[in-house]
């Protein structure tokens, strides 16, 4: 028998197969397309951008906020003498937290001291956390339930549940330890000398649970292979890990780093629940909240306090965002 003959095609014929396999958007797909791509725009531009951009600008001026614009909130200060176009600030705000305002630099301070505490403790144990549950013992699952669940819930509802901990007449910690040489009731949350490390130890809680989960994800990603040959190298548990394991989750580490500085910049709710961030628990968020909606409203030195956290939070979200887009695309 012969060979069937073959059946040739015209180039024409081939693309107009393949347009007629293309959807075509009728109006009503394109109406709702724009709407789907539309809204959530609107709505990030409105709540996010514009605000952003609006608190950089009233960072340069002394508006005290509607219904504040009166003749003495925009008079020029007493000295030194600045040259003001209306109610034009210029970098004074800047100048005032960082010379005259005696609550910046102690914020700034605990500030510091809670990104050392989350990337020292909270990270770390985090990731003891992930390396115990990626090994497969028996209850892992419900060993990272238990470890996660404080993730889910709010910070203030954290800070509430601490406070039960941390009570100086009926709380748990003072019931079993807290009690002094002379007999007295220790107030972890009263005293200025403890109640910054009292109340990283409720984020950290937190923030364990958080990291556990990056690094587990991590860890289940990595290639098993890896692991095998470092073992056929000869290699213990904790030289596979540090040389191996650990370089390969790059990516994770780069995310862990930026998650600990955000969450270390806008801790807030731990703070503010406990004694409003006072004594001893000044924060630079507790500050943009006191000068933005206090009883005394200071609008433009509120806004220049949080251009301060803006301008940090983009050095981590800066590497990660490099890292990310820049150095992996490179050959």
């Amino acid at each position: 028998m012969g060979a069937a003959p073959e059946v040739l095609t015209s180039p024409a014929t081939t693309r107009g197969r393949r347009r007629r396999g293309l959807p075509t958007l009728t109006r009503r797909d394109k109406i709702l397309v724009a709407v789907l791509l539309g809204v959530p725009l609107l709505l990030d531009l409105a709540f996010v951008w514009f605000p952003a951009l609006a608190s950089v600008l009233l960072s340069f001026t002394r508006w005290n906020g509607v219904g504040g614009l009166h003749a003495h909130a925009c008079a020029p200060p007493p000295a030194p003498p600045i040259i003001q176009n209306g109610c034009w600030y210029g970098l004074q705000n800047y100048r005032l937290a960082a010379t005259v305002d005696p609550s910046f630099w102690p914020a700034v301070r605990h500030n510091v001291i809670w990104l050392l505490f989350f990337t020292f403790i909270a990270t770390p144990l985090g990731m003891l956390f992930a390396v115990l549950l990626d090994r497969g013992l028996r209850g892992s699952r419900i060993y990272q339930s238990v470890l996660f669940l404080p993730v889910m819930l709010s910070l203030a509802l954290i800070g509430i549940i601490w406070q039960f901990v941390y009570s100086r007449d009926y709380g748990l910690l003072n019931a079993v330890i807290g009690r002094t040489g002379s007999g007295n009731a220790i107030d972890w949350l009263g005293d200025p000398n403890l109640n910054l490390w009292a109340v990283l130890v409720e984020g950290s809680w937190r923030q364990a649970g958080y990291v556990m989960i990056l690094y587990l994800a991590g860890l289940k990603a990595v290639d098993p292979s890896l692991k095998e040959a470092a073992l056929v190298d000869g290699a213990n548990a904790w030289q596979t890990f540090w040389q191996v394991i650990f370089p390969a989750m790059r990516p994770i580490n780069i995310v862990v780093l930026v998650v600990t500085v955000i969450e270390s910049l806008r801790a807030f709710d731990l703070v503010y629940i406990t004694n409003k961030g006072f004594h001893g628990l000044e924060l630079l968020s507790v500050l943009v909240t006191r000068n933005i909606v206090g009883e005394v409203q200071r609008i433009g030195f509120g806004s220049a306090l949080g251009v301060v956290l803006l301008v940090i939070s983009l050095v981590p979200i800066t590497i990660f965002l490099y890292q990310k887009f820049v150095r992996e695309e490179r050959p």
